[in-house]
């Protein structure tokens, strides 16, 4: 299974809430009735949070950090082929062109990267079904990230892998997490492909974490919780570069999902 990460920052002039309104109400319905034709498996906004959160909140001892995005689109097939397969098929490609001209209305394409990935899963309860929910008591806190100068995207992923990952699960009960998933950048023509039809600009992150966890506990920390994040930061400092990183609490709006 593979999936696409696109960050979204919204066109010049638009406000927040007139973005995330258009994304959900008018752009998510049309991507999920092409759903089945594109081959796609799950179709998540992930739609940033503003209101009762501050970045200082989430970002902490990290210091000043990249401005959070307005949101995220996460999309999922089964294979890359059942994604090649999607894009050249000819009701495929007329459906890519519909897609294409209604992000032109609300996407600043230039400042809005993408890439695939794949899922580390670290924390991951059965039924994989934790979704925060526009009216859950759930947020997903987003973490995207860059590496340390000096160090090659393949060996921040192995050290972010092999000694983060596994710290993360120590604390994860004390950090009252309910999912902890690390999605890893892998490097892919069609990446090259979509970002030059947008006129990308910005460069991929390396990856992204992602957790999920109780709303109360992201603005009321434990002591626990306070020291576990003391641990966490004090590790992510030697493979991360926090300046160019960022992070945010989100929502989730599923449109498509035969999981």
């Amino acid at each position: 299974m593979i999936r696409l990460t696109y960050l979204l920052r919204r066109k010049p002039g638009m406000t927040l809430a007139e973005f995330q309104t258009y994304w959900r109400k008018v752009h998510g319905p049309l991507v999920a009735g092409m759903g089945s034709t594109l081959n796609l498996i799950r179709y998540v906004q992930v739609h940033t949070l503003v209101e009762g959160y501050t970045e200082e909140q989430a970002s902490g001892a990290r210091g000043k950090m990249e401005e959070p995005y307005d949101g995220v689109a996460e999309l999922w097939w089964n294979s890359r082929n059942d994604l090649i397969a999607a894009r050249e098929s000819q009701i495929g490609k007329k459906m890519g062109e519909v897609l294409f001209e209604d992000e032109k209305k609300f996407i600043d394409f230039p400042n809005s990267p993408l890439w695939f990935a794949y899922e580390y899963p670290q924390i991951n309860p059965t039924p994989e079904d934790v979704v925060a929910t526009e009216h859950s008591s759930l947020v997903k806190f987003y973490y995207i990230l860059r590496q340390l100068p000096g160090l090659s995207m393949e060996e921040a992923q192995l050290y972010w892998r092999t000694n983060h990952g596994p710290l993360i699960r120590r604390i994860g009960e004390a950090g009252q997490f309910k999912r902890y998933i690390q999605v890893h950048r892998y490097p892919d023509q069609l990446e090259i492909d979509l970002r030059a039809a947008r006129n990308t600009v910005v460069e991929p992150y390396f990856g992204h974490a992602e957790l999920w966890f109780e709303r109360n506990t992201a603005v009321s920390p434990s002591p626990e919780r306070t020291r576990g994040n003391e641990l966490a930061i004090e590790d992510e400092s030697k493979f991360i570069d926090f300046q160019r990183s960022s992070m945010w609490f989100a929502k989730e709006y599923v449109f498509v999902d035969y999981h």
